[in-house]
């Protein structure tokens, strides 16, 4: 099996150059993600430094072996880079040119400079140390959901310990300049590997990118800019996926409706960047009492709901007693101003054999009607048969949410209450 070096030299330095030419093009259409303009630059970097090596012979060894070492280098460096890049970290200017600078230093060496192998080794270890602190990278920030993530960190890996391989190799088999021809089939495949490995990392790279953008997509529209947990329409498609859970499991549940108190008054008062740091501070204070199975959700304004699974009548009330004693402490006193900040809730009960998510909500906002009209700051609980009876007509009878609320006026001591 025979290899053409100076037909694989001219293949790779096309096909790094147009692989750069292209990450580079996809980051001009979507700028947002700079990591891609990095690798971009890498693989033309990389062009170069295979081009330089290709004129050996032809030019001194500074410029063939020197630079072109410095160049490849640099450009697994830029590599590295990237990966950080995509993850939110940044770039290290040091460690990017400290593996050329460490080449040639070492390299020059007089315990370097008449072995070939010594500087194969060198060579082989700074290279593997940048690709695989580049799967590094890319492994720190697993906790993304991107399945593209995966098969770049072994492909990172893998390659970088192939290229160790390439020390004993050319120890058995020294490379030579002025060979035409490869005679060594391992040498054959390690070649076509690095070849290989350029082409399908490059088109990895480029789809964690659109990977990523459309996950960003699919959470602004899922996602509530403000609070950062689920807005209208995620929270009910959770919900519609745990009903079903629940049919098969059989278990209760308990539906929150929550609406803060005087909260158009505190954004009048306070302003609404002050407004808007109490709807955080209350979607924090809820996540924090809710577990890993609840769900919970922005409706609108200031109206939050929340489904905590697997609870009854107790663990229901005493949950959202607690949200609520949460909210209240940490809503007392907001950036230094005296806010006050309350909150109402209505909860209704989820049988284990029913889960009608909008007969629920319902009951639930008729609930937190009443503890809107029996003074605020308070838990009321609705039976389930308020579905039935009151549903019906609440409509008729207060036509909008926000007119519903009853009179603001709020009580000396909260407390806690049933609805008959």
């Amino acid at each position: 099996m025979g290899l053409d070096v100076n037909t694989l030299f001219l293949i790779t330095v096309y096909v790094e150059a147009m692989l750069g030419l292209l990450l580079l093009f996809a980051w001009v259409q979507n700028s947002g993600i700079h990591a891609v303009a990095w690798w971009g630059c890498a693989h033309l970097l990389r062009a170069g430094s295979i081009a330089l090596f290709g004129m050996y012979g032809s030019v001194s060894d500074a410029i063939s072996i020197d630079l072109a070492n410095a160049l490849l280098f640099t450009a697994f460096a830029l590599t590295w880079s990237g990966a950080r890049v995509f993850d939110g970290r940044a770039p290290e200017p040091m460690y990017i040119v400290g593996g050329a600078i460490l080449w040639i230093l070492v390299s020059h060496t007089s315990s370097f400079i008449d072995s070939l192998d010594a500087k194969v080794l060198f060579a082989s270890g700074i290279i593997t140390a940048y690709t695989w602190a580049t799967a590094y990278e890319f492994w720190r920030g697993r906790s993304e959901p991107l399945v593209s993530r995966w098969p770049a960190i072994f492909m990172l890996f893998a390659h970088g310990a192939l290229f160790l391989l390439r020390t004993p190799l050319a120890k058995v088999l020294p490379w030579s300049p002025t060979s035409q021809v490869f005679d060594s089939v391992w040498l054959t495949v390690l070649s076509f590997e690095a070849l290989l490995f350029t082409i399908a990392i490059a088109f990895i790279l480029l789809a964690m990118a659109k990977e990523r953008t459309e996950l960003r997509h699919k959470t602004a529209a899922l996602v509530d800019p403000l609070t950062g947990i689920a807005n209208r329409r995620a929270f009910l498609e959770e919900v519609l996926a745990l009903s079903k859970r629940q049919q098969t499991e059989g278990r209760s549940a308990a539906v929150l409706l929550a609406d803060l108190d005087h909260f158009k008054s505190i954004n009048d008062r306070f302003g609404h960047a002050v407004g808007d740091h109490v709807l955080k501070i209350f979607a924090a204070a809820a996540g924090a009492k809710l577990g890993p199975d609840d769900l919970m959700g922005r409706l609108g304004g200031e109206e939050f709901a929340m489904v905590i699974y697997d609870a009854g009548h107790d663990k229901g009330l005493a949950i959202a007693e607690r949200i609520r004693m949460s909210f209240e402490t940490a809503a007392a006193d907001v950036n230094g101003r005296a806010i006050g900040g309350t909150v109402s809730m209505g909860m209704a009960l989820a049988e284990t054999n029913l889960f009608d998510i909008p007969a629920l909500l319902a009951q639930a906002d008729e609930a937190l009607y009443c503890a809107k009209e029996r003074g605020r700051n308070r838990v009321e609980v609705a039976p389930l048969q308020l579905v039935l009876e009151r549903t019906g007509a609440a409509e008729q009878r207060h036509p909008a949410p926000a007119e519903r609320r009853g009179p603001r006026r709020r009580p000396a001591q909260p407390e806690v209450a049933t609805i008959a």
